[in-house]
């Protein structure tokens, strides 16, 4: 298969990197040379500026969307068109405008698009989500979500307020950087609906534009309720989430990969731990084999194009409930 990569900053060479280690060989880059990177791991690849030539020329099986928010859809629709089958990294947009013709687009020309929310590929928050189906702490009625993470630490190669992240022109912002958690409980409870939120600036961060706290509250359509806080300056770092329910609470932490399920009297439901030497990148690196499979049609994608829609209107519904 023949992959087109566009946007080569972290994410796309993580993808990058990810596709070389699953051994895809043929892939052509575009890029329009914003990246603070260097470019030293690039120089093998055949490098594109016009996006139209490097669908026409190098007609690629599938296109990797990994350019700033705000131009995704300039990428992902053109692709689209070309029959491209599609890895769109999240938020998807960084408005609604234009997603119907991109919907309709997908559908014209039988593209298959997969979503790169990839804690759906986290071990432990699967494991959560199996015993939430299992009933294991029975109707859940409460859930936390906390992610505070320091957004100069981020990427440190670069000035923070030249990032996507920072920026109200590339669809940054806290509530659309940080909106795992809008798609990852959908994920473990079903659909939701923003019934309220507050987002602003607290901290010094120079940020363009953009907010750098966010609380949401959502409801979910099975009944239990969420409050969710992201935010770009805590230090250390904590994520997050917890789940009260009839029978007990599942609590989850990213740092530790620890996912336990507690009775009312402390007893102990269930457990679970990452893999011994797993790391991040297993994330991104088991979403990418998927996307190949995807690709290949062995498999419906496990994030799909209205699960993307869906997750950025509880984001845009949260910035404008503020």
């Amino acid at each position: 298969m023949r992959f087109l990569i566009a946007g080569l900053g972290s994410i796309g060479r993580r993808h990058l990197r990810n596709l070389l280690a699953l051994g895809e060989r043929d892939i052509v880059l575009y890029r329009t040379h914003q990246s603070t990177l260097p470019d030293d791991e690039l120089a093998e690849f055949p490098t594109e500026t016009d996006l139209q030539r490097a669908l026409t020329h190098y007609r690629p099986d599938a296109v990797i969307v990994a350019n700033p928010t705000s131009h995704h859809l300039d990428v992902a629709l053109p692709a689209a068109r070309a029959g491209c089958h599609l890895l769109l990294e999240k938020p998807i947009a960084h408005t609604l405008n234009g997603l119907e013709t991109f919907r309709q687009t997908v559908a014209e020309n039988h593209v298959r698009v997969l979503v790169g929310f990839q804690f759906r590929f986290h071990p432990t928050l699967n494991a959560v989500r199996r015993w939430l189906h299992q009933g294991l702490i029975g109707t859940p009625w409460f859930v936390r979500a906390h992610w505070g993470e320091y957004l100069p630490d981020w990427h440190p190669w670069e000035d923070y307020r030249q990032s996507y992240a920072a920026r109200a022109d590339l669809g940054g912002g806290v509530v659309r950087t940080l909106c795992h958690p809008l798609d990852y409980l959908r994920y473990l409870l079903g659909e939701a609906q923003v019934i309220w939120a507050h987002t602003g600036n607290l901290s010094t961060l120079e940020l363009q534009g953009v907010e750098d706290f966010a609380e949401i509250g959502l409801r979910f359509s099975g009944g239990a309720e969420a409050s969710i806080h992201l935010d770009y300056f805590q230090r250390p770092p904590q994520h997050w989430l917890e789940i009260e329910g009839a029978a007990g609470t599942i609590r989850w932490e990213y740092a530790s990969g620890q996912a336990v399920a507690l009775a009312p009297d402390h007893s102990l439901l269930a457990s679970a731990a990452l893999p011994p030497s797993w790391e991040r990148n297993a994330m991104f690196l088991d979403e990418m084999r998927h996307f190949l499979a995807v690709v290949r049609g062995e498999s419906q994608p496990r994030c799909t194009l209205e699960d993307g829609i869906r997750a950025l209107s509880l984001a845009l519904n949260a910035l404008s409930a503020r």
